[in-house]
């Protein structure tokens, strides 16, 4: 009888064991917290859930958040409020309410204590905040002045996201430093040169934000504070959008301010936010790369609101309006110069490390009326609209590249593809996916052609698919990008989707960190991949979901 006692006893102790190393585990993490720099006490220590989700006594958010709290202990329900925000979190649901609308938890209030506690993350994005882990420190920053652009993410499981958010303001360099090499990074696995970072500002994307209009010492401390945070997670290099809509965010002899700057194009200001830019990027060790939407005139088809000296005012006889948008027709020599011209004066001005194109060539599936052009414009007399087409993107890439190098040799010119150049029903050369859409037919983009002449110095298509997506897989595309490059001294660089990560609207395989992760990991197997960029910052700062910032940054630095 006794010895029975003793096995249940041993049993009952086994079985209790995981629990309390966990809870063991959780306490002895010390894990600080700040707000705009300032520390923020705990009565009870805050931890990190099995899930990965840090918990934090609700006084934390009454008094260091400066938010409403109420506690309701018969439906065990925390209702939190600021400004005209609502949250109403429920122990044991796997959701929240906000504003009336329900949101997936992973994990909702718990009482540890005596306390109540709340994800951290969750509630203090909900309220307007940025959460910043740093996991070698195990310090948790909240930054409150900083407004996120763009239009509304997801929300997501509350995942620390590694940074160092104590980084102190470089003293900006004068613009003759020197052009850096792109830094490695000690121990990286990869051995990549390029760890990049798209930079969106149309509609205020990723930078500036909406709230720092006309505001210079605000849209300076923004963009600090995000290449504090890109390098923390381990990028060297950002590619930053100067030309989002055919208007300029440097003092332009040929085209408007940006309406991103201020709110409205055209208007001054009060500093040169390129130059701020490339010089505090340079200070920090990282490229900087001028990124330009070559053919596209605007973001929809309006002309009120465009500044004077927009192109689509002074020339409209170069505007053919498509897919709702206004677009500068690459048939007409003139209007292709005009761009080039553009490009030219950024290159000529400013200490960049690269020029950078996205696929704003010709729009796809799309009626695009230049009829008149291919009449007028074809001395070479091309057979058909479609090989013309391709003639005039030929030609623009090669002239401008020329352009660069004439004037500048060490800076980079580049491309960013759509990333199926042609499916192999359409021709046997082509990828092993049946894309809808490809760049040589749709786009009218013989990226190959590029690529063997040797007009660019880098490609980086873009890859935006998973690893088991069928139509247009990531591997057998890098395969097929790979092969491209080979033995032809022109780098790849593989456009990864972080914009995926965490999306609902998307497919299982999205719902983690790890579909990025796998596919830097993929990229591993060709000497031929020099690197990857990011599309885009914000989801990788800001929106950080599953903590793919931690884990970008482990991949890099680990």
């Amino acid at each position: 009888m006794n010895y029975r006692k003793w096995i249940v006893g041993l049993l009952v102790v086994m079985l209790c064991l995981p629990v309390w190393t966990t809870a063991a585990r959780a306490a002895s993490v010390q894990i600080s917290i700040e707000l705009d720099g300032e520390s923020l006490s705990t009565d009870v220590p805050p931890y990190i859930t099995r899930t990965n989700v840090t918990m934090v006594p609700v006084g934390v958010v009454s008094k260091g958040l400066g938010a409403g709290v109420v506690w309701d202990q018969a439906s065990k329900t925390a209702t939190i409020s600021k400004g005209n925000t609502v949250l109403k979190l429920t122990s044991g649901s796997k959701s929240a309410i906000v504003n009336d609308a329900s949101v997936s938890l992973d994990t909702s209030v718990q009482i540890t204590q005596g306390r109540v506690m709340v994800p951290l993350r969750f509630v203090s994005e909900q309220l307007g905040l940025q959460v910043v882990w740093n996991q070698a420190t195990k310090h948790i920053a909240l930054y409150s002045n900083i407004e996120i652009g763009g239009p509304s993410t997801p929300s997501t499981p509350s995942v620390p996201a590694v940074s160092t958010p104590s980084v102190p303001t470089p003293v900006v360099p004068t613009p003759t430093v020197p052009t850096p090499t792109v830094p490695s990074i000690p121990g990286a696995k990869t051995g990549k040169a390029m760890k990049g970072a798209w930079v969106s500002t149309v509609f205020n994307l990723d930078w500036p934000s909406t709230a720092s209009a006309g505001n210079a010492d605000k849209q300076k401390k923004e963009f600090d504070s995000m290449l504090d945070k890109l390098q923390a997670a381990g990028f060297n290099s950002v590619f930053v959008q100067v030309r989002p809509s055919g208007d300029a965010l440097y003092p332009s002899q040929i085209v408007p301010w940006s309406k991103v700057l201020s709110g409205t194009q055209g208007k001054e200001p009060g500093y040169d936010p390129l130059q701020y830019m490339v010089s505090s990027a340079h200070s920090r060790g990282m490229q900087f790369h001028a990124w330009f939407n070559p053919f596209r005139a605007t973001t929809d088809d309006k002309t009120t609101g465009l500044a004077a000296n927009h192109v689509a005012k002074l020339h409209p006889e170069w505007i053919v309006k498509a897919d709702s948008k206004l677009y500068i027709n690459p048939g007409i020599p003139e209007a292709r110069q005009h761009i080039i011209d553009t490009v030219m004066e950024v290159v000529r001005g400013y200490d960049i490390d690269g020029v950078h194109l996205d696929d704003y060539f010709y729009p796809s599936n799309v009626t695009f009326a230049d009829d008149t052009a291919f009449k007028t414009y074809n001395s070479q007399a091309i057979a058909t609209k479609g090989d013309w087409r391709r003639d005039n993107i030929n030609q623009f890439i090669r002239q401008l590249g020329a352009e660069i190098h004439a004037v500048k040799p060490a800076v980079s010119f580049g491309v960013s593809p759509f990333g199926v150049w042609r499916n192999k029903k359409a021709d046997s050369t082509g990828s092993d996916t049946t894309a809808g859409v490809s760049a040589y037919d749709d786009m009218y983009a013989d990226v190959r052609t590029w690529i063997k002449s040797g007009w660019v110095d880098y490609v980086a298509p873009q890859v935006y698919w998973s690893l088991s997506f069928s139509a247009a897989r990531y591997d057998k595309l890098v395969d097929w990008w790979v092969n491209e490059v080979a033995g032809t001294g022109v780098k790849l660089y593989i456009g990864l989707a972080s914009y995926k990560v965490g999306d609902t609207k998307q497919t299982a395989e999205w719902q983690s960190g790890d579909q990025i992760i796998n596919q830097l990991k993929y990229n591993e197997k060709y000497d031929e991949v020099s690197g990857s960029i990011l599309f885009r910052a914000n989801d990788i700062v800001v929106r950080d979901p599953f903590g793919l910032a931690s884990l970008l940054s482990f991949y890099f630095k680990s």
